[in-house]
């Protein structure tokens, strides 16, 4: 039996205005911010032809305010699954052009449809986030529709990987669901992020404020850290997306995509000889000695301009793929503050969730001190570090470039908070405190005693680096893997890499530890 002609046709028409879901007065309008629609913004992200929509002939469920008379083709939401670079991804995509992306309650049945899909099949899950927020025309079934997403994200979270794009507003309750998300990305011109907006916070405090200032992508990703990239228009966010992906696994149950290659690359590298200041106390940049271990020089910084004392990414070191976590000594000589620390703890627990390797670089003297940072919790916010450290199973592999002091050197991922392999180069200094200051504390008397006080407090000095904080002394009592070259950094990270992937490391049953949040 063949199907009626007819029947076929109607279909067609019926996918054909639905895809054209505001109409294209309103895509065009779209257009002319330079942004992309929905539908777009799916086709870049998917493998051509691959996407399997979910819920196209949904129609919105309120009938109060005349929304009765008002066609909502989709309820204002593209969702389904497609394939990224060979893998099945779940998403959603909010359609400004339908109603501002409002949700409402089918809408957010829609999202959690293809949420629960995500979870049940193991598949990372994007949501671009394009909304005016919730449809207040559904009062509190709308309200209801946010509760659910959040329910879902948290169901999500450490199950399979969650990314959100704000390509467009996300406002009040509705940042919530991207908050709970793994990796934010939010473009640069068209995307606004922010619980009360500036009306409101004049209202409320007084103060008179700008969306700049509170919500663009510049304030969440610099200053508040909400946001970890900044993507420049709605390709390069779709583009970040796909790099991103590139480095996560489908879900905890699976491994990172590693590439190993067939030989390792075993050769030594003399540029990182040149690489560690011959003053102690000089400017250093981390960021080149990272690239030289990792594969072609090729790194994805995460929170780049976020507490930049400490950079953290993805990369691969011949083809095993790392989580990179290494102090600046460029910025705040390195030091370990709130800020730095949320981020450090926040994105080891990423990569011990989805069995993704640590791979930490040390050059740090210590925690900032200030009282600012005191009254701030720096505290409770540094053991979060170690929290993180402590709790992660999967390969640890610290390197100690120069500076290892007092608490930060333990926060760093020492021998004691679990690292398998602890490589250090001759340049690395681990104590309680640098040589200046221990020699104030351990020698006072000695050097107030003395003619020539400069020259006996340099000599003391010199004792006491020598002595106790160089790399031996910790290697002649086994916190030290080994005393490296610098040039074979990255032959001897790839080596414990590859020793170490099939680590199997079992805690004590429980439901959760606390972390100090």
């Amino acid at each position: 039996m063949t199907i009626d002609k007819t029947l076929l046709e109607d279909l067609q028409k019926r996918r054909a205005e639905r895809s054209l879901g505001g109409g294209e007065e309103r895509i065009k309008k779209v257009h002319a911010k330079g942004a992309m629609t929905a539908r777009e913004r799916f086709a870049q992200l998917f493998e051509e032809g691959t996407f399997q929509e979910w819920g196209m002939h949904v129609e919105h469920a309120c009938h109060d305010f005349g929304m009765e008379k008002k066609a909502m083709p989709g309820d204002g939401v593209v969702t389904g699954v497609g394939q990224v670079n060979g893998r099945s991804v779940a998403g959603f995509a909010q359609d400004f052009t339908i109603g501002g992306g409002a949700l409402g309650q089918r809408h957010a049945k829609k999202i959690c449809d293809v949420m629960d899909y995500a979870a049940n099949c193991g598949l990372p899950f994007v949501a671009i986030n394009d909304s005016g927020g919730a449809r207040i025309q559904e009062g509190v079934d709308a309200l209801s529709g946010y509760g659910q997403v959040f329910y879902r994200n948290v169901a999500l979270s450490g199950l399979v990987p969650q990314i959100a794009v704000i390509a467009g507003s996300c406002a009040g309750g509705a940042a919530y669901s991207p908050a709970l998300m793994d990796f934010l990305i939010m473009t640069r011109d068209n995307a606004s992020m922010f619980i009360c907006g500036p009306q409101v916070i004049k209202a409320a405090t007084g103060v008179e404020t700008t969306m700049e200032e509170i919500g663009s992508a510049a304030a969440n990703a610099g200053i508040s850290g909400n946001v970890h990239f900044v993507a420049e228009n709605d390709a390069h966010a779709i583009e970040l997306v796909h790099e991103l992906l590139s480095y996560l696994p489908a879900n905890n149950l699976d491994n990172p995509p590693h590439m190993p290659a067939e030989n390792i690359n075993l050769e030594p590298d003399p540029v990182m000889d040149t690489l560690v200041p011959e003053d102690p106390k000089g400017m250093m940049d981390m960021m080149p000695v990272i690239q030289r271990i990792v594969d072609d020089g090729k790194f994805l910084e995460v929170h780049q301009q976020f507490a930049t004392n400490l950079i953290v990414g993805f990369a691969r070191v011949d083809g095993i793929v790392v989580g990179v976590i290494a102090n600046q000594p460029k910025v705040k000589a390195g030091t370990l503050d709130i800020d730095a620390s949320d981020k450090g703890a926040r994105f080891i627990r990423f990569c011990n969730a989805f069995n993704i390797p640590l791979l930490t670089l040390v050059d740090v003297p210590g925690f900032l001190p200030g009282v600012q940072q005191e009254q701030g919790g720096i505290i409770r916010h540094g053991a979060k570090m170690l929290f993180a450290y402590c709790a992660a199973t999967v390969p640890k592999i610290t390197v100690i470039i120069r500076k290892a002091y007092g608490g930060s050197y333990l926060a760093m991922c020492s021998r004691d908070m679990g690292a398998d392999v602890v490589f250090a180069w001759p340049t690395a200094e681990i104590a309680v405190m640098g040589a200046d200051g221990a020699a104030n504390v351990l020698y006072r008397r000695e050097i107030e005693a003395a003619e020539d006080k400069a020259a006996k407090r340099a000599e003391l000095v010199k004792e006491y680096h020598d002595q106790f904080a160089s790399p031996y002394m910790a290697a002649s009592r086994g916190m030290i893997t080994d005393v490296i070259e610098p040039s074979t950094t990255r032959a001897n990270v790839s080596l414990a890499l590859r020793s170490t992937l099939m680590k199997s490391e079992t805690r004590p049953p429980k439901k959760h530890g606390l972390i100090p949040l």
